[in-house]
């Protein structure tokens, strides 16, 4: 059911379209989609992927979305049980949801979505004191500093943009809810995944050595596998040197 909201924020959110008027409708027919053909992922199949009214196919995100934001909070309820810091997490999970298939389709990081996002995850390190109120702080300003910092200097290399505002608002989301640490690792994580994507791309003949490819959804991916393996990637690091 989140999920399905997800994929109205993801539609709405960059055509600065109201989240609750008017309601769900098809995007080529503009008729309005009953409650009995908006149930998630059930719906989509029962309609065989396309809308009952213009028979036009439903796009695979919105599947997608839906199965994705179920499967990230039961991994979420899973790995940290109920309590505070998981609801905060659910929620943090969603907005790097929305973020990424934003990203994906627009090539813009709303700052809509991650403004508000920074204080959120200040508040529940406040509350939950994990990470700790410092290392929130911390995070959060880290990570906005390291990519302005990077987006200037290669913006001064290439002579050409390589990070917008988005990139920065979004790592000082993760430090804010993650830590300064934690923040870093999912960092490197985004740079070693979009890289590697790159170049197979460029390889393939797909992407010119030239081209971009939106960096968010890469941050989104690291912050959620930092989320739930990134204390045993930081002890695995540090073992190195024992």
């Amino acid at each position: 059911m989140v999920g399905s909201f997800l994929n109205v924020c993801i539609w709405r959110i960059p055509r600065d379209e109201s989240l609750a008027l008017p309601g769900s409708h098809c995007p080529r027919c503009n008729g309005p989609i009953g409650w009995y053909d908006n149930i998630p992922l059930v719906s989509f199949v029962w309609l065989a992927g396309r809308c009952r009214r213009c028979k036009a196919p439903i796009h695979w995100r919105y599947p997608l979305v839906e199965g994705l934001t179920a499967g990230l909070y039961l991994m979420t309820v899973l790995h940290s049980g109920i309590a505070i810091r998981t609801a905060f997490l659910l929620l943090f999970l969603s907005v790097l949801v929305v973020i990424t298939f934003i990203d994906l389709d627009h090539g813009i990081i709303p700052h809509i979505l991650t403004l508000p996002g920074i204080p959120l995850g200040l508040i529940s390190s406040v509350l939950t004191f994990d990470p700790s109120p410092l290392e929130a702080v911390t995070g959060a300003l880290v990570g906005a500093g390291l990519v302005y910092l990077i987006a200037v200097y290669a913006e001064v290399a290439f002579q050409q943009e390589s990070m917008g505002g988005g990139d920065v608002t979004l790592l000082s989301m993760i430090g804010a809810f993650l830590g300064w640490r934690l923040m870093l690792v999912s960092f490197g994580f985004a740079v070693v995944s979009g890289a590697c994507l790159s170049l197979g791309l460029i390889a393939a003949g797909v992407l010119s050595r030239k081209g971009r490819i939106p960096f968010g959804p890469f941050l989104a991916l690291g912050a959620v596998v930092t989320l739930f393996a990134g204390d045993r990637v930081i002890d695995w690091y540090m073992s190195l040197f024992r």
